[in-house]
């Protein structure tokens, strides 16, 4: 085993440590909690006998390279976080080489290794890059003492692994180490030299150390080609879009409501909150039927004009209106044989309710402008996210209509009820985003983890999404995506970012992340209190808030209709309906 190489610097200072204590500041304690975090990193405290048991057993199964290699990557994960820890706390207000001394001091931090510096020599304009440092109890050489004999090779892999990914990251450019000296080996020490990957002969066969080993890719090439194959049949399905995802008991109960009635034809009402899925689930019902092989055709009712609402359901004849320059299909005749969604239901107008009656009732059609009647054989799936039933009760909504097409309701949960599910659909999110940006990211932090699954989600799974499309555009490649990326667009972000017990010099503070719902909701309360001691009605106080809202945004219907949470066909609608507009 070569003691030193011949490119080592001949006369080099050993470095010194920067003062540790902007680190420590990052450590916080939670007892309460259960939770350790180091920055934006959930960490544990284990014991080394513990880690001993877990590394005999994986040597025992794996053998003893492709052990090496497993402990390597896990180091060089470690690593790679470290390094943006190091850039984050340290990148712009220390020269580089007490920048990256943030390793070897967070690594001894740990308790995993004393790390003593010998040898830094950092040019990053010239690509020059030599460190050596010696390991004093390392945690690994400790757990071979205690549960396995001496390897005779040097076995401080994920100590190793962290060395590589933590000096490639914060460099920004591919380093390797080599553990010259292992008291596993017999040395008096454990000692390593790190330079740039080319400048070792055998630098190739050691980074694929870092690649799976054969038994792993083989696993991972049959696990692609699965993956490969189910998406090709999603693709030719149209199923890759429409995919329920999630676990809870609650989402799973709406499944196994809409898979009992799939295979029948009874018309299906979905409801739930804007953003719940509702088009997914549509879709799976569209699958789970027999109609799977004949079109799926999904109309946002709130989206389309009242005036033309009807030529969308049902098609136009040439002329039949200024315009109508040619005669069309509407969304009935395309869903023939198949499934026709209609989504936000509660927006139909008047007239369209009693056209859309006729159609299912006689199951025949006339298009607008038309003078023979068709017939179309159409499985309906409706959905709303206001109460029809009071609307039916108001007069706003036709009783025999609702009553025909709530024959099976299904009610979905909201995201804030299913917990277990944000993580899942999160996932979910971020490949799909990754792939469409071509960005690798390196994934969620813990914290960000966290901050999705105390949100309340609002807009639901929509909103979700749209969160983690920002996300990954704001991480970028190869880094990660911690709460700032995700939700410093929100004015509630500093309090959500100072939730739980911070550990400060004078003790812990408690921060209380649900105080801005408790206050809105206190306030509604308050108002609903103050409105209905005062006598007034729910349309004059939707008229007076309708009225309030387009005036103050000066006549523009698209902002008012942002004010109030409506589209803007749905707040185009009310408004003529009650001659504002």
């Amino acid at each position: 085993m070569p003691k030193t190489p011949n490119n080592m610097p001949k006369s080099m200072s050993p470095p010194r440590y920067p003062d540790s204590q902007d680190i420590i500041a990052k450590l916080r304690f939670l007892p309460d909690e259960g939770q350790i975090w180091l920055g934006e990193q959930r960490v544990i405290l284990m014991q080394v006998q513990t880690m001993a048991t877990f590394r005999k057993e994986i040597i025992n199964t794996m053998g003893i390279k492709r052990a090496r290699g497993f402990f390597m990557r896990l180091g060089y994960y470690s690593g790679i976080k470290d390094a943006e820890l190091a850039k984050e706390v340290r990148g712009q207000d220390m020269s580089i080489e007490d920048g990256f001394m943030t390793g070897p001091q967070l690594h001894t931090l740990r308790g995993l290794v004393k790390v003593v510096p010998i040898a830094l020599e950092i040019a990053p304009e010239k690509q020059h890059f030599y460190a050596e440092f010696e390991w004093q109890d390392s945690f690994e050489v400790a757990t071979n003492d205690t549960v396995l004999d001496h390897l005779k090779e040097p076995s401080c892999w994920m100590l190793l692994g962290y060395a590589c990914a933590y000096s490639s990251q914060f460099m920004n450019q591919e380093i390797q180490y080599r553990e010259v000296e292992c008291r596993d080996c017999g040395d008096e020490r454990c000692r390593i030299i790190g330079k740039p990957a080319q400048e070792w002969e055998d630098h190739e066969a050691f980074a694929a150390l870092f690649r799976e080993d054969p038994l792993i890719d083989e696993l991972y090439e049959l696990q692609s080609r699965i993956a490969y194959l189910e998406d090709d049949i999603a693709r030719h399905r149209g199923d890759e879009e429409h995919r329920p995802i999630g676990k809870t008991p609650a989402f799973l109960g709406v499944l196994d409501l809409i898979d009992r009635a799939a295979s029948s034809d009874v018309p299906i009402m979905l409801l739930g909150e804007t953003g719940t899925g509702k088009e997914i689930l549509a879709y799976r019902i569209h699958q789970q039927s027999d109609r799977a092989n004949a079109p799926f055709i999904a109309v946002n009712c709130a989206a389309i004009p009242p005036e033309l609402i009807e030529s969308e359901l049902f098609g136009v004849e040439k002329g039949a209106y200024t315009g109508a320059v040619q005669s069309r299909a509407g969304r009935f005749e395309r869903a023939h044989g198949g499934t026709l969604f209609l989504d936000e239901l509660a927006e139909l107008s008047p007239r369209a309710q009693a056209a859309l009656l006729r159609a299912l009732q006689e199951k025949q059609i006339e298009r607008v402008g038309g003078q023979t009647s068709q017939h179309v054989d159409v499985r309906i799936v409706a959905a709303t996210h206001g109460d029809l039933a009071q609307r039916v009760e108001d007069g706003r909504f036709r009783a025999d209509l609702f009553y025909r097409l709530n024959a099976y309701p299904v009610v979905i949960p909201p995201l804030r009820e299913r917990r277990d599910d944000i993580t899942l659909l999160a996932t979910h999110f971020l490949e799909r985003f990754e792939q469409q940006y071509r960005i690798k990211t390196l994934g969620f932090t813990d914290q960000a983890t966290a901050a999705l699954q105390a949100q309340t989600w609002p807009g639901n799974i929509r909103e979700l999404q749209n969160t983690i499309e920002r996300g990954v555009i704001l991480a970028g490649e190869n880094k990660s995506i911690d709460e700032k990326a995700l939700f410093s667009h929100l004015k509630s972000y500093p309090a959500r970012a100072e939730r739980g017990k911070l550990l400060t010099s004078g003790g812990y503070i408690q921060t209380d992340s649900e105080h801005d719902n408790q206050a809105n909701d206190a306030f509604l309360r308050t108002l609903c209190e103050d409105i209905l001691a005062q006598g007034i009605g729910l349309e004059k106080l939707e008229e007076t808030m309708l009225e309030y809202a387009y005036h103050e945004s000066k006549g523009n219907v698209s902002a008012a209709a942002r004010r109030l949470g409506l589209s803007r066909a749905a707040l185009d609608y009310r408004l003529k309906k009650r001659e504002m507009g």
